[in-house]
């Protein structure tokens, strides 16, 4: 579907943002403290538009840190499905990437009935950004999404310019038509220009020449220790990952009577990660799983691209401040 371009003057943004109601709860990233999170808002005032990233990603609605997909109940287990209409509103370029990455995962034949579900009833609408000292989304070309959203805005001095990427996105539009108007030279020349300004400043970069031939070569690089030394093996780049994607299913006791069973986040610096029947694991030490996630998410796979958007949650939420691009830029150097 070729994307139309509108524009949402600044005063019509409150009545546009209620009349996103009528599609479901509206989540927005919301700033906590220092943080910020995606949590239901029923006011224009709570969203912060300028955010830079939230703690956990997107994801967290389709893919659930931890939930019950089955529970027993009289002898019977009974399949959890349930999934609200939801609008997720204010998602940056590279987390609607994550999602597509998810969605070729989840969607798959056979695709996840859990994840599938949700995906089917939620909305999503992305926001312009500028980049931080985290981002290196450019380099990865997740900076910009040109699907993946059923609208897009972009700042302009006095409003957004709005593509309008879906089915649903134009009948967003067609159901609130007083609120738009048709795009004018004047803010198409403000869209360029936004865009460059934005484009010029990114701080961090990853080449991607050989990166996969890189990573094979420097498999015994000392530099993969050094790191591995420092990592905390917490799993909290896991956590925040918009691409990341293991889980364990467990089953739980809730009574003598009734059971559940859950499906949580796994994580692959975890020790018992790799273990398999007869007491093998594929990657015994923290050094194995350290150097097997920059493996998962930089070795390029032709059929889907790289395992990652650039969004910068791994860095800024590492507790001992290990830099992703840096240890690849540091292994990279340890070939010469």
């Amino acid at each position: 579907m070729p994307l139309r371009y509108i524009k949402l003057p600044s005063e019509n943004f409150g009545k546009f943002f209620k009349s996103l109601e009528a599609w479901g709860s509206v989540y927005a990233p919301v700033k906590r403290g220092g943080i910020y999170s995606f949590q239901e808002v029923h006011d224009p005032a709570e969203i912060a538009l300028d955010y830079n990233r939230t703690m956990l990603p997107p994801k967290k609605f389709f893919f659930r840190p931890k939930e019950a997909i089955l529970r027993l109940k009289n002898g019977h287990w009974e399949e959890n499905l349930e999934a609200e209409p939801t609008v997720l509103f204010g998602l940056h370029s590279c987390d609607i990437h994550g999602l597509k990455i998810l969605d070729r995962v989840y969607l798959d034949e056979p695709a996840d009935p859990y994840y599938k579900s949700r995906r089917e009833k939620t909305l999503v609408i992305g926001i312009s950004c500028m980049p931080d000292e985290y981002c290196f989304c450019k380099s990865l070309g997740t900076h910009f999404a040109m699907d993946g959203f059923d609208l897009f805005l972009h700042e302009l001095p006095d409003g957004w310019l709005v593509r309008i990427g879906s089915v649903r996105g134009h009948e967003i539009v067609w159901e609130n038509g007083e609120l738009f108007e048709e795009v004018t030279d004047e803010d198409l020349a403000n869209f360029k220009e936004f865009e460059e300004r934005r484009a010029n400043s990114f701080q961090k970069e990853l080449p991607q020449e050989g990166l996969a031939d890189m990573l094979d070569l420097a498999y015994n690089s000392p530099v993969w220790k050094k790191y591995a030394d420092i990592c905390l093996a917490c799993g909290n780049c896991n956590m925040v990952c918009p691409t990341c994607r293991c889980y364990e299913v467990c089953d739980r006791w809730v009574d003598a009577y009734s059971a559940v069973r859950e499906r949580r986040y796994d994580s692959c610096f975890m020790e018992n990660h790799g273990l398999v029947a007869g007491g093998h694991n594929f990657r015994p030490t923290r050094l194995d799983r350290f150097r097997h996630r920059y493996y998962c998410k930089s070795y390029f796979d032709p059929s889907s691209g790289y395992n990652c958007v650039g969004c910068g949650r791994c860095d800024e939420f590492c507790p001992a401040k290990i830099e992703h691009v840096k240890v690849l830029d540091e292994i990279r150097g340890s070939l010469e």
